[in-house]
This record gives structure tokens, C-alpha cells and sequence, in this order.
């Protein structure tokens, strides 16, 4: 009896020993291409002037290089110094290294659904689709007694209410113009309802501009210490519907700071130090075989199921751009999220096996 509580007790040292990630921050930025992320600004859209704002010398100045990994850092900079040198990269198609949507339709709330919920619902085909009656993985998260209350959801549209089912998941789900704060906001929180609601509105009242969301979330980052954190930025996907390709490498490059921002804090903070993993994906691709359909994606338009995603943290092995080929899945995402803070995602719907790759530290890259 001795040896076998001596024994379970050294079980469970040992998976307390391996499991490093103790917090998660998701981030998506939707809609943008792997392409920009991989090659830096494409020259052919950056000199249509349908599409470059009338300021190619802008976007050249800012973003260009003749030398393509040159031109993706400077788009990207903390993406291609600081996770490219500590975490993961996937989605380099030019390498053979695929990550594509399972789902058919190829825009936001399948695809959103999607990564959450790790499962493809057909029935979820339509970004104005009800409350989703999938169970996601932050919900999930939610139910178990070291995560319950410490979940929180931040985005710029408002569909993200019913993609994450806000009333029956249980965690709170700030959107668009939701109030932060409640009937007792903070100063700093009160100060971020005033100017979020006395801003531009350039999506209407569907979708806030990011830096709200940015900092809404950071505050909250700060303040209660969730455990689990997603961000979800939209502008990205707002500035290529409009054919803004300098608005939309704009917003990719802010993200990159943000996501750096963000980082910063997590690595000077006691909680989160070296405990926390970042996992940053978007919800579907663009066209690209047809240049002008780099404004827009769903099924009509080839390569909006193409995608990409990172990962950086305690768990994920300092491998970089992966350059091998192989095919992964969005579905694939969620239980991926589960597995990095050691639990195993069931519910009523079949769920899709972990990302194995990101864990494998033995493998090359």
C-alpha cells in the first residue's frame, strides 16, 4: 500500500513537473493573409491603385525589401525576431507547410467556431447565426475549479457574444461597444467606455475600433489576472474588404506591437513569467490566385481557406518557422489549447486531436 501511494504521489509530481503553462492568452487578427505573413507586402497589390491608398512610396518606405524575410520582419518585427526565435510558426505554404479551415464557407463565425469549439458544425453558416450551441474550449476551461471566474473574452465585432455563447458559457464576453466594468467601472475602465463611444466609427456600431479592444483587454490583463485571455482584433479583415491594402498592412504591423505589449507585461509579471503561452491564429484566409480577391474570402474565392498560427511559451519548443511539410486543421486548435494547460477537451461533440507537433521538442524544424 506504501509503494503504491509513494508511486502516485511521484506521478503526480512528475505531471505537475511537465506542465509549465499555467495561463494562455489567445489572439486572432482576422482575416489576415499568410502571405503577408510569410512574403512581407505583395508588390502587386502594393502598386494596383485601386488598392494602395494612392501612397505605394508610404507603404515601400514603411514595409519594403527586396529580400522577402527583410520585408516580413519589418511588417512583423516582434513575429520574426521574438517568436521566431522562442516559439513556433505555422502556414508557409511556399515550404509545403499547410494550415487550412475545415469548415466549407470560409468566413468569420464558421471559422471562429471552429477554432473554439474544435469541431465543424454545418449547421453554423452564417455570420449572423444565433447563440452557438456548441460548447467551446474557454467554456470548458471555465468549468474546471482552477480556471472558474479567471476566463475572459475581449473583440472588436459584436457577433463574438454568440460565437462564444456569452449567456451560457459563463465568462464574460466584452464586444464592439459592450461597457467594461459594469455598474462599478474603474476610472481607467469608465475612461475606456467614454472614448470607445465617443470614437469614429468607421464599422458602425457592428465593430469597435482595435485599439479599444486592445486596451480594454490589457486592463483587465493587468488588473484581474485572468487565467485565460482572448483577444480578438478585426481590422485587419475590415481595411482589405475596403481594398485599403495600406490601412490593412497598417493594422497588422500594430498588432505585432500589441502582441509585443502584451508579451512585455506577461514577462514582468510574477503570475505570468514564463508560465504563460501565446497562441495567435486568424479565423480564414483571402484570395491571392486572383489578386483582386485579396479583398475578400468565402467558399467562391480559392485560397480563403488557407491560414496560419503561432505559438510561443513554456510548452513550445524554440523550433521557429517550420519548414516541414504537412497538413493541419483549424478544428484542430481547441483541443490544442486544452492539452498546453493538461487537460483533455471532451464534450457532446466530437472534438479533434491536438497539434502533436507543437509539443514534440525532439523534432527539427
Amino acid at each position: 500500500m506504501k509503494k503504491t501511494v509513494v508511486l502516485l504521489f511521484i506521478l503526480l509530481c512528475c505531471k505537475s513537473l511537465a506542465q509549465k503553462t499555467e495561463n494562455i492568452i489567445i489572439i486572432t487578427t482576422d482575416g489576415f493573409r499568410w502571405q503577408e505573413v510569410f512574403k512581407g507586402i505583395d508588390p502587386a497589390i502594393a502598386n494596383d491603385k485601386k488598392f494602395n491608398q494612392g501612397d505605394s512610396a508610404y507603404i515601400y518606405k514603411k514595409y519594403g525589401d527586396v529580400d522577402i524575410k527583410e520585408a516580413r520582419k519589418k511588417l512583423m518585427p516582434f513575429f520574426w525576431s521574438e517568436i521566431a526565435s522562442k516559439g513556433q510558426i505555422y502556414g508557409n505554404r511556399d515550404l509545403g507547410n499547410k494550415v487550412d479551415v475545415a469548415n466549407p464557407y470560409w468566413f468569420s463565425y464558421p471559422g471562429y467556431s471552429e477554432i473554439m469549439t474544435g469541431n465543424v458544425d454545418l449547421k453554423v453558416n452564417s455570420n449572423g447565426y444565433k447563440a452557438n450551441p456548441n460548447v467551446n474550449v474557454l467554456e470548458f476551461l471555465n468549468q474546471q475549479s482552477k480556471f472558474k471566474g479567471k476566463v475572459a473574452a475581449f473583440g472588436a465585432w459584436d457577433a463574438f457574444d454568440r460565437i462564444l455563447n456569452e449567456e451560457r458559457s459563463g465568462f464574460p464576453v466584452i464586444s464592439a461597444f459592450d461597457k467594461v466594468g459594469g455598474n462599478k467601472p474603474t476610472a481607467t475602465q469608465k475612461l475606456l467606455n467614454e472614448m470607445r463611444d465617443n470614437s469614429f466609427k468607421p464599422f458602425h456600431e457592428d465593430e469597435c475600433l482595435d485599439v479599444f479592444t486592445h486596451y480594454q483587454a490589457l486592463d483587465e490583463l493587468k488588473t484581474k489576472k485572468p487565467k485565460i485571455l482572448y483577444i480578438a482584433y478585426g481590422e485587419t479583415d475590415e481595411w482589405a474588404h475596403h481594398g485599403d491594402y495600406r490601412s490593412y498592412l497598417d493594422a497588422a504591423n500594430q498588432v505585432d506591437k500589441w502582441i509585443q505589449e502584451i508579451w512585455n507585461f506577461i514577462q514582468n509579471d510574477p503570475q505570468y513569467k514564463n508560465k504563460t503561452t501565446l497562441f495567435i491564429t486568424v479565423d480564414h484566409g483571402r484570395g491571392d490566385k486572383v489578386k483582386a480577391q485579396w479583398t475578400d474570402h468565402g467558399a467562391d474565392v480559392p485560397g480563403a481557406s488557407q491560414i496560419w498560427f503561432a505559438a510561443m511559451g513554456p510548452e513550445i519548443a524554440p523550433k521557429g518557422e517550420i519548414k516541414t511539410e504537412a497538413q493541419f486543421y483549424q478544428k484542430q486548435f481547441a483541443q490544442t489549447l486544452a492539452k498546453l494547460l493538461g487537460y483533455d477537451f471532451k464534450t457532446s461533440h466530437p472534438v479533434e486531436k491536438e497539434i502533436s507537433e507543437l509539443f514534440q521538442s525532439n523534432q527539427k524544424p
